[in-house]
């Protein structure tokens, strides 16, 4: 009876040992564990790094650096062409075609003065001026609004020299005094440019654990050692328990390596010329943790059924590599649609998370009942594919080889 007993002790601790051979098996292959845990997790980080840092750094030597403005007809506004001297704007003649040098990218901003713009300054009458530039090039757009609003001030200026010589004050033309209030915060307007951090986050879940889901599965299946872990005298889904646990374990590793590879890189961005706030406090990254673990498990159970279908390692691996665009769906979404956070988001696994890690990269203050409600959801579905890799596992074609 003592034996009996040791057994069933042992027959319930085999996921343990399962988990553990799993781990130690995967931790020996230097080129997955790279990948799950290094390559996975840092190229999202470094990349968004890399390329805000550009950015940040590109639109600091715009604002910084004086206005270079290629001028046609700049002998019929002497008094315009003054005007931006003075503001430091370094005025040259412009190429003979304005259109075509816009067009090759030789110039951002051209602007036009007409042979009669004297003739409509002399009569009153408002003087037309063209302001040449491609809207499709977004590199342009710091030189296009700096210059229009040089234009606006110049215009502005010389309507309030007007209404005084005639008696007028200015301000009766201005009826209604419109101030901007912007209640953003540097923390807050972080939230514009960190709107794909949810998806690098969420595949760095589908990616730490994409390659053990395969080798547990196909991959044993290929190597022939699954069909003898089946017939032992174990419950096969304390083996898949064991499996998933091992997956869902550098899932969880190559996200906590993903989040502090963040905090570090956005801490090295110059982002305060910007206005912006790239830090991203302790309290946050834990928050953002904390919310995203859930998806470890959903990416494991996923993955391990899809492996499990596959009748190969090469077919697992392709099958795998469509499903890992799955996290990019909630943030494509909400870039392209921004919507407001609602209750049916926060319920959504994938949507839930992305619009809980908005949140809290804003600097809101997210309930936890709302954390709580995303992870039970997310749980709740990674179990249903939990128990359908069990009902796989119970299959005897599991074990057969393609």
């Amino acid at each position: 009876m003592t034996i009996s007993t040791g057994n069933v002790a042992a027959s319930r601790r085999a996921w343990i040992t399962v988990f553990s051979k799993e781990v130690r098996e995967n931790a020996r292959d230097r080129r997955t564990l790279a990948s799950a845990l290094l390559y996975g997790p840092l190229v999202g980080p470094v990349l968004f790094a890399v390329l805000i840092s550009f950015i940040m750094v590109q639109q600091r030597e715009k604002l910084e650096k004086p206005l270079e403005l290629a001028i046609v007809g700049a002998e019929h506004a002497p008094n315009l062409v003054r005007h931006l001297e003075r503001q430091g704007v370094i005025v040259r003649p412009a190429p003979g075609d304005a259109e075509a040098a816009i067009r090759e990218q030789r110039e951002d901003v051209v602007l036009r003065i007409g042979s009669r713009y004297a003739e409509h300054w002399q009569a009153g009458k408002p003087a037309p001026v063209d302001l040449l530039f491609d809207a499709s090039r977004t590199h342009t757009g710091a030189t296009v609004e700096r210059t229009r609003a040089l234009l606006q001030q110049y215009a502005s200026t010389v309507a309030t020299l007007r209404l005084q010589v005639r008696g007028i004050a200015p301000q009766i033309v201005t009826p209604v005094a419109v101030v901007d209030r912007d209640l953003s915060t540097p923390q807050s307007r972080t939230g514009m440019i960190m709107a794909m951090l949810p998806y690098f986050l969420i595949l760095s879940a589908f990616v730490g654990g994409m390659y053990l889901a395969i080798d547990t599965t196909s991959g044993e299946r290929e190597r022939q050692s699954l069909e003898p872990l089946l017939i032992t005298p174990v419950s096969r889904a304390q083996i898949m328990f064991g499996k998933l646990l091992a997956t869902s374990a550098y899932a969880a590793a190559s996200l906590l390596i993903c989040v502090l590879a963040f905090v570090v890189s956005l801490g090295m961005i110059p982002a305060d010329v910007a206005g912006f706030s790239l830090q991203l406090p302790a309290v946050t990254a834990v928050s953002i943790m904390l919310t995203v673990l859930p998806i470890a498990l959903l990416a494991a159970s996923t993955q391990t059924v899809v492996a499990a279908m596959a009748k190969s390692f090469r077919e697992a691996q392709t099958y795998l590599q469509f499903l890992i665009l799955l996290p990019a769906v909630p943030s494509l979404v909400l870039v392209v649609n921004p919507m407001k956070p609602a209750l049916w988001m926060y319920l959504t696994p994938l949507f839930g998370q992305s619009a809980l890690i908005g949140e809290l990269v804003r600097g809101e203050e997210v309930p936890v009942a709302y954390i709580a409600a995303c992870s039970a959801t997310t749980v709740l579905l990674s179990g249903l594919f939990a128990a359908l890799a069990v009902r796989l596992y119970r299959s005897e074609r599991l074990a057969v080889s393609a």
